[in-house]
């Protein structure tokens, strides 16, 4: 609902009793409303660090260290010069501590230079590297475009470590695998608006409904860390600056504590009209991604 003007307030203010304006929600403080909108998206956000947190403390984490086993011919590694052996310690300034997490930032990069420090015969060294776009299938056989280094790892058992992490380290950990996700999905928004990724890769209800019951097959364990990740994206989308999400709401919260006062009631009127227009486009959106994605898969 729109936020109510100042003369409303008033008059609405007027109709009621003292308590009854401890218990309205337009009458509490500024910060007490920000934060009530905001605790939502916030609970997503906690949800996920609980759950990172208990798999990196209970579980532990099967780690394969980010080591060069293999170079592809012609690939963006070999024109980059890494070798057979190399370590990669850094890309971009994020530190890398397992392949799969190389992985997840090279497949966000393609078409896009980037800066990595390698390890090699104890020696460190800057080599700059443009991952390549391929077309791929993921485990399931889903369709996927990624970037694409040509490197490989040998993913033996013998070279995974199982890491147990202490309680306050295995907290800090899922702290950041929570940022790690809203870092790629903003580095996907953005090369996604620059015309840089593919937008058929956005996901509805019910591509995510097929990713469940996949991820299902491997076990509890695999499904609840997908659970994981869904709440991260979920709070994630209700805190962009939309009319109609928690993040619109934020916004005219903002415009108050700097107008002093509340944004007008027709220009309130106008955002959630647009705001509305926005959400409804992006359902169909994804929704029409799914479907294409279905038949064709």
């Amino acid at each position: 609902a729109n936020t109510p003007d100042q003369k409303q307030l008033e008059e609405e203010k007027a109709r009621m009793t003292k308590e009854e304006q401890a218990e309205c929600f337009h009458f509490k403080p500024l910060y007490q409303r920000a934060a009530i909108v905001a605790a939502g998206p916030f609970a997503n956000f906690l949800l996920a660090i609980i759950i990172f947190t208990f798999f990196f403390w209970i579980i532990g984490q099967n780690v394969l260290s980010p080591r060069v086993d293999s170079i592809q011919e012609g690939s963006a590694a070999e024109r980059a010069g890494i070798m057979v052996g190399d370590i990669i310690k850094e890309i971009d300034g994020k530190e890398i501590e397992s392949f799969d997490q190389m992985v997840n930032i090279v497949s966000l990069s393609s078409d896009t230079e980037i800066s990595l420090i390698v390890e090699r015969n104890s020696q460190e060294l800057v080599l700059l590297a443009t991952p390549e776009r391929v077309k791929d299938v993921d485990p399931f056989g889903n369709p996927i475009s990624i970037g694409r280094l040509g490197i490989g790892r040998d993913g033996t058992p013998d070279n995974f470590s199982k890491v147990r992490y202490p309680l306050p380290e295995a907290l800090a950990k899922g702290a950041g695998q929570t940022w790690f996700i809203i870092d790629r999905t903003v580095v996907f928004l953005g090369r996604l608006f620059q015309g840089k990724e593919d937008a058929g890769q956005i996901s509805g209800p019910l591509r995510i409904a097929q990713i469940s019951g996949q991820v299902a097959t491997i076990g509890l364990a695999a499904l609840i860390n997908l659970a994981a990740i869904l709440s991260v994206s979920i709070g994630f989308i209700n805190l962009l600056p939309i009319p109609m999400l928690d993040g619109g709401h934020l916004l005219f919260y903002a415009y108050e504590a700097v107008a002093g006062k509340p944004l007008n009631e027709r220009a309130q009127d106008y955002g959630f009209r647009i705001g509305i227009a926005l959400v409804l486009s992006m359902m169909v959106f994804a929704t029409w991604n799914d479907l294409v994605h279905l038949f064709q898969f």
